[in-house]
């Protein structure tokens, strides 16, 4: 299927983060290509530095709040000028403020695009996976038609086996209860010939009984199956 194909069903889903997706590893842990190696890699680190800078902005956001306690807590309770050494205090303050609020604006640049790059290398990620499954699903179903008509091709062989075997343990009775019948005991030991005949006779009668048993059973089944037909086609 070409790649063309796989975008435009991509396009405007809303695909899960796969690096965080255990049934994504799972699935193609052991298929995947360099390509998509590099890939993960990728936004992994992504994923990590949007981490990062989420938490260096808390702790800014922490550090610009303890310094406006310290603005306020340097001001004059009466409202008036304050003092040198409290106006050095609450200058610096505001200058450290404002350097905090220089970082978390460098950072809330990044958290525009990290974002977006995000999207767009996971985007691309499982753009690489959808090619994975999807000769993966082919050659399994290849495999799947090929293996079911081994299957059907042996079967048929074993019945065939079946059947021969059970004329030859037939052939082998009649054998044996021939020569057995004409020369007896001793000749038959003589050649060496060790056979449970009444076992395999009893064997075959149960088989046969099975067999005609089944029979019985399933022309009861159809006659059952076509009587309820019947009164269906006359109600």
């Amino acid at each position: 299927m070409a790649k063309d194909a796989f975008e435009s069903v991509l396009r405007g889903k809303k695909i899960p983060i796969l690096t965080l997706d255990n049934k994504w590893y799972k699935l193609f842990e052991r298929s995947m290509t360099p390509a998509m190696r590099k890939s993960e890699a990728r936004l992994n680190e992504l994923l990590k530095e949007q981490g990062r800078i989420t938490n260096e902005v808390k702790d800014l956001k922490k550090i610009k709040n303890n310094l406006m306690n310290e603005i306020v807590a340097n001001m004059p309770e009466d409202g008036g000028t304050p003092d040198p050494r409290s106006s050095k205090k609450i200058a610096e303050s505001k200058r450290l403020i404002d350097e905090v609020n220089e970082k978390i604006a460098a950072y809330d640049d990044a958290m525009l695009e990290l974002p977006r790059d995000i999207d767009a290398e996971n985007f691309k990620l499982m753009l690489m996976s959808m090619e994975i499954c999807y000769d993966e699903f082919l050659s399994n179903t290849e495999d799947i038609e090929n293996i079911s008509a081994w299957i059907k091709s042996m079967r048929m062989e074993l019945k065939r086996n079946i059947i021969k075997k059970q004329q030859m343990e037939v052939k082998n009775v009649e054998l044996y209860t021939y020569m057995n019948d004409i020369f007896g005991s001793d000749v038959i030991n003589l050649f060496d010939i060790k056979y449970d005949v009444e076992e395999k006779k009893r064997q075959l009668m149960e088989a046969a009984e099975a067999r005609a048993e089944k029979k019985r059973v399933d022309e009861a089944r159809a006659r059952a199956e076509e009587s309820m037909l019947h009164r269906s086609d006359n109600s």
